[in-house]
């Protein structure tokens, strides 16, 4: 089994359109995908809405996806060629109490690909990608925590020599390949050959971070 996780300083930095551009470039691998997304305090994880019913059987919630229309992202990834899609809401911070089930799903797998940073606190993934768009000024924190760890950046291409982020820089990981894309085009032939060649060399078990 191979893990690939992407992740992103912030939302709509095209976390989600480098999930589905690999899984359709690379279809061998029979993918299936996870999309992660953590609500804050007054959401409900079982639809995404307000509510005051944090109680522990709202923690976490999953589901699988099971329309192609490609309206939402977790049924992105089914249109893109995905062999099952699961859309994973949990509280803020209580990623931890959802691991069980998404490491069992993890088990039954061919290969995974995960949109997220969070859940690299617990597993460990044959490949880390990390999607930069210097237009967008948030940084989570859990982008800046794990960003050492990335195997390579996506970058969207800005006319810009210097990352607008303090305390920001890929300097700190100067061996890392810095992949340039041009939005609405995420995932580059150079992407994909790095992806696939990292990817033969991957174990055939989930390693627990």
């Amino acid at each position: 089994m191979a893990i690939v996780v992407i992740g992103g300083h912030s939302r709509n930095v095209g976390k989600t359109s480098v999930v589905a551009g690999l899984i359709a470039k690379l279809p061998a691998y029979n993918w299936t995908a996870f999309k992660l997304t953590q609500f804050g305090h007054g959401r409900c994880s079982l639809n995404g809405k307000p509510c005051q019913c944090a109680t522990a059987d709202h923690a976490w919630a999953i589901t699988e996806e099971k329309d192609r229309s490609g309206k939402s992202d977790s049924s992105r990834f089914l249109t893109a060629g995905a062999k099952h899609s699961f859309w994973v809401r949990t509280a803020q911070g209580q990623l931890a109490k959802a691991m069980p089930a998404i490491q069992r799903r993890l088990d039954q797998t061919e290969n995974a690909i995960l949109e997220s940073n969070s859940i690299l606190k617990f597993i460990k993934p044959d490949l880390y990608l990390s999607v930069l768009d210097p237009a967008t000024e948030d940084f989570k924190s859990s982008a800046q925590q794990f960003l050492g760890r990335a195997d390579a950046i996506i970058l969207h291409r800005t006319g810009e020599l210097t990352l607008p982020w303090p305390g920001v820089s890929l300097g700190s990981i100067p061996d890392r390949p810095v992949f340039t894309v041009d939005p609405p085009h995420y995932v580059s032939d150079e992407i994909i050959e790095f992806v696939a060649g990292r990817l033969k060399a991957a174990p055939s078990v989930v390693r627990l971070a």
